[in-house]
């Protein structure tokens, strides 16, 4: 029989190593899996965390072992590359730093073995990613177990697959079950028994064949139906031989229908079931990517809560428990590969190994309905080799599996009408209108306007969000990365998002701050901060209760504002959120009235004067906060970044007369503006492009990228895109630039 042993345990970690000892070396760290090398100087900014090679060394007393004929090393997560090898003999190479793959040791295996993997991180042309807004933790960050069988065995070998592939399908009442296992070393006169099973573990078909593949019928079969009904089936194989067992495998299926319409979005077992949730980075706080069973844990009960229906698994393959968990909780998934912001020619053959990898791993879960071919790969436009790839990657989707779709997450700048977006069976964009420029009430037109063109294509979100810490205002404003802001940016998507039923999944990005090394930025470095909770999981944003309140079923009443204690106005907007139909808010146990609200936005209007305690009432729920009157602004509330160039508030600004601070869109409506941006705009994105077009970062400025940068004000659009650009502007070429700004007369509204 199969005996799976955890290696987890006591491993000698040598960094910055690419030479294999013969002994373990007496000045080497110990650590115990799952391990990541970054976990600390990926998270703290400046790009600067350590990319290379590393090893682990571990030795193996084959007396220890349970008898077998055949022992398989199993990685369930070695970033990016990694070698193998056993008493210095290597074994295998791997790449691919986000999904299951496994060695054969058995003929290497001697009575007291060396192994080692030699994990490598570092830069290259060849393994994706390679340029994305997170940090590539390097490191064996999650199980390394051992797996001992017999000579005949379900497959170990195929892109790390668990040997058995299940495809129900609804016939009526009932479901067919098709079973198919893969043999390694299979002799005449075995069989293999086939069993599924309910939730309660009671057998309902059981059939033993000398085939790999059977059908077993499931008669009135109960739907795997979401959140509402996350039913689940377990389909054992066991292979037999003269009457005994000497090997198994068993699955987890679920059993459902679904289709994507273009016009009515997701539909579950015939029923609309809207996709509306978030994205989700595998990274914690001071731990990197090498999480435990309890942070997946965590994670799915945070996301649970809030109540969406979906997650993006962005932009790799995740834990395998996650997957599992996401099938126990209803989850509906989204998973995909690392193929991400730059195409490497170079790098084809690694996304079809990543592809074959992902979908063989996880064919099983009736979560996954759709399978990410990219994301944000057309930055620049799409090219002859990128068309290609991506034609490769579909047809291998199909060939593979034909029970469910594929996507793409593409970036605003991708034209509508790029040829790539016809590949796919259906299309998400990632925009970022009232963050990245623009406004946030472009965001739902844009996709009318999608949907009106291409009425054929179902359409998505599958990035959108802005940036929250612990900054606060009374005025937020895009850029000023205050909890505010966050606020009312995902008010105002969450109306236009949820309101069109044709949008076929909506995806927040993201649901928890992640590690991104490479920014600095919102006084914070090394994270991306547009999750909805923070990266420690320990504080959930006034958004993540926006969502709460039109997603979850569970009653609640949230007051926003609870780290916004010190205010300087005499009369101070309070908001409230809660899934119930009337809020009540009392001010020092005074009401200020009940309110009711179909969006499930309360606003109040609260006198603030001296310290005021605030509890909003739902039907029996409540929540508290306080607030203070203070005489000046606390400066402890306001964002002042970390090495930033300037900062908004030291700017000079007269009455009736623009300013760094004032938007773009309003400087070019006025013909002085005009002049002066333009001339600024040709050290910033080099002049003219292909046939005296204005080209940044390889595409093309046009109407719809001229009115995104309309929504930054001169100094974030400056701030952000001369990083991007490398061209430098000096504190003195700000101000001397404000300084004509000043004398230019604000255009009136």
């Amino acid at each position: 029989m199969r005996t799976i042993i955890n290696l987890n345990r006591k491993w000698a970690f040598g960094k910055d190593q690419t030479e294999i000892p013969a002994a373990i070396p007496a000045n080497w760290n110990w650590v115990n899996l799952p391990h990541s090398w970054n976990a600390i100087d990926g998270q703290d900014g400046d790009n600067d965390y350590f990319r290379g090679s590393c090893v682990y060394l571990r030795s193996i007393n084959k007396a220890d072992l349970p008898e077998a004929d055949r022992y398989y090393l199993e990685i369930r997560g070695a970033n990016s590359s990694a070698d193998v090898y056993l008493d210095g003999k290597k074994l295998a190479h791997h790449d691919g730093g986000y999904s299951t793959w496994r060695v054969d040791l058995t003929e290497s295996l001697s009575p007291m073995s060396l192994l080692a993997i030699c994990v490598d991180n570092a830069a290259n042309e060849t393994v994706y990613p390679q340029m994305a807004d997170f940090t590539f933790y390097g490191g064996l960050y999650r199980d390394v177990n051992l797996i001992c069988v017999s000579e005949s065995h379900f497959d170990l070998d195929y892109y790390g697959a668990p040997g058995i592939k299940v495809t129900p399908a609804i016939e009526g009442a009932d479901a067919k079950v098709r079973v198919e296992t893969y043999l390694t070393n299979s002799k005449m006169g075995q069989t293999v028994r086939y069993t599924i099973y309910d939730a309660k573990e009671n057998v309902i078909a059981e059939t033993e064949t000398a085939d790999t593949e059977a059908e077993l019928m499931i008669p009135h079969v109960h739907l795997w139906h979401g959140r509402r009904d996350p039913y689940l089936y377990c389909c054992e194989a066991e292979l037999m031989e003269d009457g005994k067992v000497i090997d198994n495998v068993c699955t987890r299926f679920g059993c459902r229908t679904f289709e994507i319409d273009p016009e009515n979005g997701f539909i579950l077992n015939g029923e609309e079931y809207p996709l509306r949730g978030v994205s989700r980075h595998q990274d914690r706080w001071g731990i990197g990517n090498a999480l435990l069973p309890e942070h997946h844990k965590e994670d799915i009960e945070l996301i649970y809560e809030m109540g969406a229906t979906t997650i993006r698994l962005a932009h790799y393959q995740h834990d395998p428990y996650f997957y599992d968990l996401c099938d126990e909780y209803g989850l509906v998934i989204w998973a995909e590969i690392p193929y991400i912001s730059k195409h490497m020619p170079t790098g084809r053959e690694n996304t079809i190994s990543q592809m074959k990898e992902l979908i063989s791993q996880n064919y099983n879960h009736p979560c996954i309905v759709v399978w990410g071919l990219s994301n944000e790969i057309g930055i620049g436009g799409s090219d002859k080799d990128l068309l290609e790839n991506h034609h490769i990657l579909n047809d291998l989707c199909h060939e593979m599996d034909p029970t469910r779709k594929t996507t793409i997450a593409a970036v605003s700048m991708c034209k509508m009408d790029d040829p790539y977006l016809q590949i796919p069976d259906v299309v998400s964009y990632n925009h970022y209108f009232g963050w990245y420029g623009g406004e946030t009430d472009m965001n739902g037109p844009w996709f009318d306007e999608f949907h009106k063109k291409y009425p054929h294509i179902p359409i998505g979100c599958s990035e959108y969000g802005c940036e929250a810490l612990n900054w606060h205002s009374s005025n937020p404003m895009q850029g000023d990365y205050t909890e505010e802001y966050q606020a009312y940016y995902h008010e105002e998507l969450i109306k236009q998002f949820f309101s069109r039923k044709y949008l076929w999944a909506t995806h927040v990005w993201n649901m928890f701050d992640f590690g991104a090394d490479a920014r600095n930025e919102g006084g914070e470095n090394g994270q991306n901060h547009k999750g909805l909770i923070t990266m420690d999981r320990k504080y959930k944003k006034d958004s993540f209760y926006a969502y709460k309140a039109w997603l979850s079923d569970d009653p609640f009443v949230h007051l926003c504002g609870k780290r916004y204690i010190d205010r300087v106005e005499e009369i101070t907007k309070v908001t409230v959120y809660s899934n119930l139909p009337e809020v009540e808010l009392f001010a020092n146990g005074v009401s200020l009235g009940k309110k009711a609200a179909e969006d499930h936005f309360f606003y109040f209007d609260v006198p603030n004067s001296g310290e005021t305690k605030l509890v909003a009432v739902a039907g029996e729920y409540q929540d508290e906060s306080l607030i203070r009157k203070v005489d000046s602004f606390n400066e402890e509330y306001r964002l002042k970044e970390k090495g930033a160039i300037l900062n908004w508030f030291d700017i000079d600004a007269p009455e009736g007369y623009l300013s760094l601070n004032d938007k773009m869109s309003d400087v070019i409506s006025t013909m002085q503006g005009k002049m002066l941006f333009m001339g600024l705009a040709a050290k910033m994105m080099g002049g003219k492009g292909k046939e005296g077009k204005m080209e940044a970062m390889g595409f093309e400025i046009g109407p719809e990228m001229m009115s995104m940068m309309g929504g930054f004000t001169v100094l974030r659009l400056f701030t952000l895109m001369g990083g991007m650009m490398d061209v430098k502007f000096t504190k003195e070429d700000l101000l001397k630039l404000n300084a004509k700004l000043n004398k230019i007369k604000r255009p009136k509204k």
